[in-house]
């Protein structure tokens, strides 16, 4: 019997699932803070519903099917969004809802591209510039927050269509899914693969400097986005050729990226939910994970009790109580002070004769290796401050 992990897969314990938490943590905190409440969803619908009207696109293309033992067409989801057109129904608007889950999509892997990923989504369903503008301020405070730093660029779909109408553009979905390409292409790649539909003569355009892009009547749409995010006192940078694969999407553009990989962090833009303007933006779990200055700050403790069992159990609970987790071991000292150093626990409790007769537990600095006797009533102040 093979243990073998199915490729574009992976597990996560230990240091890095505790990090992927404290990811989790920080996103669902900001989500909060914006006006965003949860939802949750099924991983797998009917085949149909997860196509939707978007059947050319390429994440679409790539969803897993399956089906069930009675023989219903089904699918895995590749994404949040199209969910949202049956849990938004009757929802007072604006509608604020944010997810968090595993989607699916059977494309090649590569170093920073999984099967099963995570993604992390906020959507506003009846969307203004202004709910645009305070989206992206949520992105600007995440990434600081996390220590990533990043560029957010952003188009509207309408310049983009307004410049491929102007130009004499006839396959426009087909031409947008080559400019998509852009930043995983070299640029003579994508030339070429455009001159299958006349469309070559778009790239010299890309490269004019934003005020040529002023003669364009969608322009005014770049404008008050820039200017609504000056409010939040944010920096946006707008790219003429950024596209986004994706069909649905009928204005704003976005993308997340950071220096080093090409891969964005966070994408999305604004598109029609059962014909309302909505907005929304997907932060990519595994790729953040890779790059995040934080470390998972939880202070977790073992306490070892020595004949003292019940007085033990008291302090473990006490621990608890105030948000401190522990793990209890009785009468196994070394085999505790393994399980420490193997998770690399920072801190042993010892709790004995000698301690309860002093009304105190000797704590132990894994790191250091130091130890200090600490007043029982004390010990989760100490803890906290250290």
């Amino acid at each position: 019997m093979t243990e073998e992990i199915v490729k574009g897969f992976r597990d996560f314990t230990g240091e890095e699932a505790l990090k992927r938490e404290a990811i989790r943590d920080i996103l669902v905190k900001n989500f909060k803070l914006y006006g965003f409440e949860p939802a949750e969803t099924p991983i797998i619908e009917f085949e149909n519903f997860v196509k939707g009207e978007n059947q050319a696109d390429e994440a679409v293309s790539d969803i897993f099917k399956l089906q069930d033992k009675g023989k219903r067409n089904l699918a895995l989801r590749y994404e949040f969004t199209f969910q949202l057109k049956r849990i938004s129904q009757n929802k007072k608007m604006p509608y604020k809802r944010y997810q968090i889950g595993e989607v699916f999509r059977d494309e090649p892997t590569s170093s920073n591209r999984f099967r099963q990923f995570t993604q992390c989504d906020v959507d506003v369903v009846g969307s203004t510039v202004r709910e645009e503008a305070e989206i992206l301020s949520l992105v600007s405070k995440v990434f600081k927050e996390l220590g990533i730093k990043v560029s957010i660029n952003f188009n509207t779909r309408k310049l983009l269509n307004e410049i491929l109408d102007k130009e004499g553009i006839k396959s426009k979905a087909e031409v947008i899914k080559e400019i998509d390409k852009l930043d995983k292409l070299s640029e003579s790649e994508v030339k070429k693969n455009l001159k299958k539909y006349k469309g070559e003569k778009l790239l010299p355009i890309f490269k004019k400097p934003a005020s040529y892009f002023k003669k364009y009547s969608s322009y005014k749409e770049i404008e008050e986005l820039e200017n609504a995010c000056k409010d939040y006192g944010i920096e946006i940078n707008f790219q003429p050729f950024l596209a986004r694969g994706l069909s649905y999407y009928n204005g704003t553009i976005i993308e997340v990226k950071t220096e080093g990989i090409r891969e964005t962090l966070a994408a999305g833009g604004s598109y029609l939910i059962n014909g309302i303007q909505s907005t929304g933006i997907a932060f990519g779990l595994n790729r953040i994970f890779s790059l995040a200055k934080i470390a998972a700050s939880e202070k977790r403790v073992v306490i070892i009790s020595i004949g003292k069992d019940s007085e033990a159990i008291g302090i473990a609970e006490n621990l608890r109580n105030n948000g401190i987790p522990c793990s209890l071991f009785f009468n196994k000292v070394s085999k505790a002070l393994e399980y420490a150093n193997s998770y690399m626990l920072p801190y042993v409790i010892f709790f004995g004769e000698d301690e309860a007769k002093k009304k105190k537990v000797k704590l132990r600095d894994m790191k250091s290796g130091k130890e200090e006797l600490v007043d029982i009533k004390k010990i989760v102040d100490v803890l906290k401050k250290s």
